[in-house]
């Protein structure tokens, strides 16, 4: 963060040469400069490069009030909360204001009275871009007095006329004048409180009660809204869709990679998860999206795919307590634990329920750990891995075996090495690591049915 200005009057103000513009021609200067510098201004959005963000960039160069319209857990508010970088990092306002005003432009009476009777003595004060920045999550509840204001009893009680325009107690869009206002699930608000973003949106003005008062509100007025709610919960209204300049469809991941790199940047590991393991919870989720047992109507969010990472790392933190290993690292066997953990976050198709759900995630998730399997050690001649299981070594897993058991079961074969290197692990690599990888390949084996497999007991024993 850079230092705030020193300008503290609007006279000081002028002395230095600042020129004041609208917000949205803010956002278009700051976001010319990052496109011709190569600058990234999205932090921390993944997948949207080729698809999402060219589109909103095009919006925000037009001057245009977006609504970003897609399922549950696609980064929508993350993307709107990264249009704060867009911002300048420090803007004046007047100093003691109740709205953040352009000391060139006052807008309230007490400020444009301030500002005769003061002139170039008017107090300065600098606002950070982090403070321009609101988000207001539609509920039913929400009241017009919420958004855009209402008589404050407490100054009348003071003395103050119900006439007079001071006694407005401001909501939050004109709070967010000169600044972005954010309004998550849009189509749950109620269809008459919709009615008064419509002066907002077109005459950047608002009207409170039956005050003559008008302001001219600067502000870009972004939103998010779910398919869905389009024809179930509710709707946006028509004129106020009308008045959105854009509307942009989201998405889910596209490429594995993305989806795996989302997980990594967002989850809260509590033990080491390689990346094959990480793979595999992304496939779980892509085949979750495709599966006609699921309801994709209401999607599958990505925090679904950062909560299997963190269940499975949450599993292997727990095995290694039991075992007494150090350092906690994933091994497949740990990946049993996300199913009985998460199926409540999914919602299912009719006839789909309790045991059902059970077996197509279950299915789904042997699904993915194949898929990556096939991916990642293709080429590998697994056959001697399995030949040794065939030939009475036997290899007993589960949540109470420690690694170098897994290990001690098998004799030294150069297959094993190869597997361990395709999963990016190096044969002097911690126990726990190795055996990951092991454990890894014998799971493939037996999904591809040329080993068998018996449960029991929290432990499984390959044959």
């Amino acid at each position: 963060m850079t230092s705030q200005p020193t300008a503290r009057t609007l006279g000081e103000l002028k002395s230095s040469g600042y020129q004041p513009r609208d917000v949205k021609t803010e956002i278009r200067h700051n976001l010319l400069a990052a496109l011709r510098g190569g600058e990234r201004v999205w932090s921390g959005i993944v997948g949207f490069d080729h698809s999402v963000l060219p589109q909103l960039e095009r919006a925000l160069l037009a001057g245009h009030d977006v609504v970003l319209l897609g399922e549950r857990g696609q980064g929508k508010t993350r993307l709107l909360r990264s249009l704060v970088a867009l911002l300048d990092e420090w803007t004046p306002v007047i100093d003691g204001a109740e709205l953040p005003e352009d000391p060139f432009d006052p807008i309230t009476p007490a400020s444009r009275r301030r500002a005769a009777e003061l002139g170039d003595r008017l107090p300065v004060a600098w606002v950070h871009r982090d403070q321009r920045y609101a988000e207001k999550l539609a509920t039913p509840d929400t009241s017009v007095g919420d958004l855009v204001g209402d008589v404050d009893p407490v100054k009348v009680a003071e003395g103050r006329s119900l006439g007079d325009p001071e006694t407005i107690h401001f909501g939050l869009v004109p709070r967010a004048h000169r600044g972005i206002i954010a309004i998550n699930e849009l189509p749950d608000l109620a269809e008459r409180i919709q009615v008064a973003l419509l002066n907002v949106m077109e005459e950047r003005d608002i009207q409170v009660r039956g005050y003559t008062l008008r302001l001219p509100l600067d502000v870009l007025l972004v939103a998010t809204a779910n398919p869905e709610d389009y024809t179930n919960r509710g709707r946006i209204i028509t004129p106020l869709k009308d008045r959105f300049g854009a509307e942009i469809r989201t998405h889910y991941p596209l490429e594995i990679a993305d989806e795996v790199a989302m997980v990594r940047q967002e989850a809260q590991l509590a033990a080491e998860v390689g990346e094959h393991l990480l793979e595999v919870v992304a496939r779980f989720v892509r085949h979750l999206r495709e599966s006609n047992g699921v309801d994709q109507r209401s999607g599958v969010s990505a925090r679904f795919a950062i909560a299997a990472a963190e269940t499975v790392a949450a599993a292997a933190l727990r095995r290694a307590a039991l075992t007494e290993e150090w350092p906690a690292v994933a091994r497949t066997v740990d990946l049993e634990s996300v199913v009985p953990v998460l199926r409540g976050k999914l919602e299912f198709e009719a006839g789909v329920e309790g045991p059902e759900s059970v077996e197509l995630l279950t299915h789904l998730l042997r699904r993915a750990v194949a898929d990556t399997g096939r991916s990642l050690l293709a080429g590998v001649d697994l056959s001697p891995l399995a030949a040794a299981v065939s030939n009475g070594q036997s290899v007993t897993t589960g949540e109470r075996v420690p690694a170098a058991d897994v290990l001690k079961a098998l004799p030294e074969l150069p297959v094993l090495v190869e597997v361990a290197k395709r999963l990016g692990v190096e044969t002097n690599d911690p126990v726990g690591r190795v055996a990951g990888a092991v454990e890894f390949a014998l799971e493939l084996l037996y999904l591809t049915r040329r080993l068998g497999k018996q449960s029991a007991n929290g432990q499984a024993t390959y044959t």
